[in-house]
Parts: C-alpha cells; structure tokens; sequence
C-alpha cells in the first residue's frame, strides 16, 4: 500500500502547527493531536477497505500463441468482499510482446465474476510463461492506494501464426481467398488428372464433354479434372544473421517460417506432400516431408522454436545438404533476404545449382527501412546522397533478381508483409501451369 495525496496533504498540513510550535509550545500540542486523529483515521480507512486479497483470479487463454498476432487472453475475477471495489488489473505476457487493451478498469461487485478481455502480440517463438498479475484499488476514503501481485504457473508456447492458416481454410470454404492477397490463376483447375464425371454446367468447355457418358444418361456430362498431387515442395529456410532483420519487432526469420507454415496447409490440401530444410553455417533442422492435413501441426511442433543465429548463411552447405537428404524432383521454395548486391550474387550461384532436377522458387525479403527512404523527399544534401544510395542498392538488387529469372529461375521479391499471399500465388500459378 502507498499512501496518496490526500493523506500526504493532510499530514503535511497536520505538520504546520509543529513548526509553529517551536515558538508557542500550546500550538505543538494541536499539531500532535491533529496527526494522531489522521493517522486514526488512516488506519480506519484501512480497516474498512476491501482486501485485494479476497478478489481471486484465474487466465483463460490458449496454451499455444501466434507469435506476430493477436492473441486473446481472458482474465476471470471474482470478489469475495462485502462492498463493490473498483479495481484496476495489469497484466504480465509472455516476453518479448506487445500488450494491448490494459491496463484496465473495473468494477467488481460482491460475490460475482467478471471477466476481462485483452490481447497479447508474441515477438519471438519457443516455450515461454506469464508473469505476475498486478492489482490496484483506492482505499474507502482514498487515502491509499492498495497494491497485490498475484503469480500463477502458466505455461505456453509460441508458435509460428497458426491464425493465419485457421483465417486462409475459411476464406478458402467462402472462395473470399483474395482478401488475404492471394492472386488466383487463370489457369487454376484445369489439371490432367481425371477426378469424376458430372452434369454440364455452362461455362464448361465443349472438349471437356464426356460423349459416352452423355449418350448413355440422355444429357450432357462433363469429365472434371484436378490438378496433379502427390508433388514434392520443400522449404530451405535461412537461419543466417541477414534473417535476424526486424520489421514491427517481428524478426525476418520469424515472417519467412510463417509464410512456410501457410504455403505447407495449403500445399498438403492439394494433396502434396511438404519438407523444411533450416539452416545457417550448419544444419539446424530437418524436417521429412510430410503428406496430408495432419502433417502441418507436426511441422509446427518440429519447427516452433527455431530461431536464426548471428552467424554467416553457409549456401554451399544448405544445397549440398537438400541434395543428399532429397533427390526426387521438387519445388523448392528458398526463403531468405540478401543484404547488398555482393550477398545476392552469393545466393544467386547457389540457387543456380539447385534447377537440376528442382523447380526454385527464390522468396525474397526486401529491405523496408531502404524501401521508404527512397519515398522521402530529399531537404539536406545529406538525404540526398542516402536516398541516391538506397536507389543504388535496389537497381543492383533488381538486377540481380532479373539474371536469376533469365537463368529459368522463378523470384518473388516483397516486403515482408506480403509474403504468404505472394507464395501462395506463386504455388497456385506452377500448379496451373503444370510445371513441376
């Protein structure tokens, strides 16, 4: 408890007489019985205040996080004073994150439960915990202010954002996928693979009538092909220190392995199976390809606490290790974020050797910081050179990305916020084009 302002001008006041005191003792004997009947009074005050302590609490949240969303935490209190009490809450999340919708306010009245609603944005993944609960009220006359912590064991774990791929599967059921970025192709559905046999519909092709069926049932019936399955894409993620690059506090590493995460359910939906290779200067984690719906949780599991390291990207290690681990013909999605030209010619001379037997689908992540000074307006002659210096740097970059896609390369570059809907395009448009 700490008292608060009206008890200190009180005992201040209270105090006035003492001073004068020094001249007149009689003054100092009021000064004295003033401050005993405050301090009375304070103790009173405390008497018949509502205890923090008969207010319990319980977190109702998920065991598992999203990290780089909004994850909701629910906080049940019930008070077991006689009197309402007004109470305050603040609460301690998983760190690093960002809080939102707290501290709070609310009124608790005797004997009910109320329940409080905020949210918590995870930055970094792995196995982490809540911290203390914090409470605070005024005392009945206001003359303190009464402060509890409370602890309870609340283990979670932070994965990559598994929200994401729950908003993509109802979009899907809607057919809404473009609200999420996703550019459908043109050519989408129009696979060889016999499905099943249906009746007409107007907008079919003529050459997709089934003249035998027809001629048997007496009306028009269509053959419906899907696009081919049981294709192989594997993710090489970078674990190097360019993947350590924030965007929102929210790490590269952490935006690519999300992007991973969404293309795989997607993926594993249209029946393919799906790998991830992570690695730095050495091998920090294989996962086996996996097939069907199932198989994203189990990526999730093996994947969840993976981190990138301060350490140089080993290219030559990460192709030389994809290689032996898989050789059957696959798409594989390489996710990483090339810090200045020299960087990208690097990863360039690598990517090249993996066209053979694979289809490479190059993600890069765009610098952001150097994406807006090229939006500023110059003022000193200072900003002018920066901004003719990020110039600089993106044309060399473009033109390294163009020797890539002339080479029979595919490269998507995007900021890191477009990233899933990007791959998801691209993955949606080779299965179209039938070219893995």
């Amino acid at each position: 408890m700490m008292p608060r302002l009206p008890l200190i001008g009180l005992v201040a006041l209270a105090g006035l007489p003492l001073i004068f005191g020094i001249v007149d003792p009689a003054i100092a004997v009021t000064g004295e019985l003033l401050t005993l009947l405050i301090a009375v009074v304070a103790a009173l005050d405390l008497l018949v205040s509502p205890s923090l302590r008969k207010i319990d609490f319980e977190r109702d949240c998920s065991e598992v996080m999203s990290v780089g969303a909004r994850n909701a935490v629910r906080v049940k209190l019930r008070n077991r004073n006689r009197t309402s009490v007004t109470v305050e809450i603040h609460d301690e999340p998983p760190g690093p994150s960002t809080i939102f919708d707290l501290p709070a306010r609310v009124q608790l009245r005797p004997g009910r439960e109320t329940t409080i609603l905020y949210h918590v944005q995870p930055h970094h993944r792995g196995k982490n915990a809540f911290g203390k609960l914090f409470l605070r009220c005024r005392s009945r006359l206001s003359l303190w202010t009464l402060t509890d912590e409370r602890t309870e064991d609340r283990p979670i774990r932070v994965y990559p954002d598994i929200q994401a791929v729950h908003k993509v599967e109802l979009l899907a059921r809607q057919n809404r996928l473009a609200e999420a970025g996703v550019r459908m192709s043109r050519l989408r559905g129009r696979g060889n693979e016999f499905d099943r046999l249906r009746e007409y519909r107007r907008e079919d092709e003529y050459r997709s009538i089934d003249w035998k069926a027809t001629a048997r049932h007496q009306e028009l019936v269509s053959r419906e092909y899907v696009v081919e399955k049981n294709q192989n894409i594997l993710f090489l993620l970078d674990c190097g220190r360019s993947m350590c690059n924030t965007t929102d506090g929210i790490t590269h590493f952490d935006r690519a392995l999300n992007a991973a995460i969404l293309l795989s359910y997607v993926a594993l939906r249209q029946g393919d199976t799906v790998g991830i290779l992570a690695c730095s200067n050495r091998v920090e984690r294989w996962c086996p390809p996996v097939r069907g719906t199932g198989g994203v949780q189990s990526l999730i599991r093996q994947t969840y606490d993976l981190e990138s390291r301060y350490d140089a990207s080993d290219y030559g290690l990460m192709v030389e290790q994809l290689r032996i681990r898989y050789r059957k013909r696959s798409l594989v999605v390489f996710l990483t974020h090339a810090l200045d030209e020299v960087h990208m010619r690097n990863i360039g001379r690598h990517m090249r050797e993996l066209r053979k037997p694979h289809l490479v689908l190059g993600a890069f992540l765009q610098n952001v910081p150097l994406h807006e000074r090229l939006n500023v307006i110059p003022k000193t002659d200072l900003d002018a050179f920066q901004i003719a210096a990020a110039a600089d740097m993106m044309a060399s970059q473009s033109r390294q990305i163009a020797r890539l896609e002339k080479a029979g390369l595919l490269v998507t570059d995007c900021v890191p916020e477009r990233l899933s809907a990007n791959l998801i395009s691209q993955y949606l448009e080779i299965k179209a084009r039938h070219l893995l």
